[in-house]
């Protein structure tokens, strides 16, 4: 078995995952198994730090040794993980971890705490096309994150409220600024947070739709990755959004570990990686 790990820095957390796979499994890493995997919320932290952190603190559940590892991955700010073998490109990732994850995701929607993007993918986790929210952070994990801290209610919360609201409070979709100054005028009108919610979500929601409509994927799964995967709300507005460019057949869906799905791709590529890199040095000898 090659034991390898992944880690994926983003701007508000660190991910990390380690991962047993068969030699000589390819690309598709058939037959890998998920041995730990760790979040730490970065919270004004010195980076470096809360990685190192991290990375202890996955290797400890998996009961292993640094030296165990044959590879060590990164995604995201990888630059800042100083031990790292070897780097790979977001989309990539998010793509190979989606599939360990989903088999069936031929989409998949990464929703981060700065942007969002759309990943089309085939089934070796090929990327075939993408799409990025533009600079705008209204549909972003830390834009919904600062709502939340304005309305006084925990991220966990905002899922299951949103979907207890029976009519949308319309926010703008163009600028964080300005959907931020609606939420302030709908509180001083004494509307209710679920319809708040409601609106920020179908908000978002529709931003998304437009970045997978132009995937040309219209079958199998779109499995949503990154922190905002668990709001039950956001999931809920986004299969209605799709239905409404015409994506019925396109399942939403998320994983309990979503969140983990750049670390996990990251360490299945570093694994790959690694096999080829042996490959390739008993051909020169």
């Amino acid at each position: 078995m090659i034991i390898t790990c992944g880690i994926d820095v983003g701007s508000s957390s660190v991910k990390v995952a380690v991962i047993a796979s068969p030699e000589g499994s390819g690309r598709k890493r058939e037959g890998a198994e998920l041995l730990s995997t760790h979040v730490e919320r970065i919270r004004r932290r010195d980076q470096r730090q809360v990685i190192q952190k991290a990375f202890e603190e996955a290797l400890a559940q998996a009961k292993l040794k640094e030296e165990a590892l044959s590879y060590v991955a990164t995604t995201g700010e990888g630059e800042l993980v100083d031990f790292r073998v070897g780097h790979f490109y977001g989309m990539t990732a998010h793509a190979r971890g989606a599939l360990f994850l989903q088999p069936e995701a031929r989409a998949i929607l990464d929703v981060g705490a700065l942007h969002a993007r759309a990943i089309g993918c085939d089934a070796q986790a090929r990327v075939l096309a993408y799409r990025m929210t533009s600079q705008c952070a209204s549909g972003t994990g830390q834009f919904l994150e600062n709502i939340a801290r304005y309305l006084g209610v925990t991220l966990e919360e905002v899922g299951p409220l949103s979907l207890q609201g029976d009519r949308a409070e319309k926010v703008s979709g163009i600028c964080a600024v300005l959907a931020e100054t609606d939420v302030i005028n709908m509180v001083s009108r004494g509307l209710t947070l679920p319809n708040i919610l409601r609106g920020i979500h179908e908000s978002m929601a529709g931003r998304f739709a437009k970045l997978v409509r132009k995937l040309d994927v219209t079958r199998g799964v779109l499995l949503v990755t990154g922190g905002l995967a668990s709001d039950i709300g956001l999931l809920e507005r986004t299969r209605t959004a799709l239905v409404e460019v015409d994506l019925d057949d396109l399942r939403v869906e998320a994983h309990p570990l979503s969140i983990h799905a750049g670390a996990i791709g990251s360490a299945l590529w570093g694994a790959y990686r690694h096999e080829r890199l042996r490959e390739l040095g008993e051909r020169a000898a």
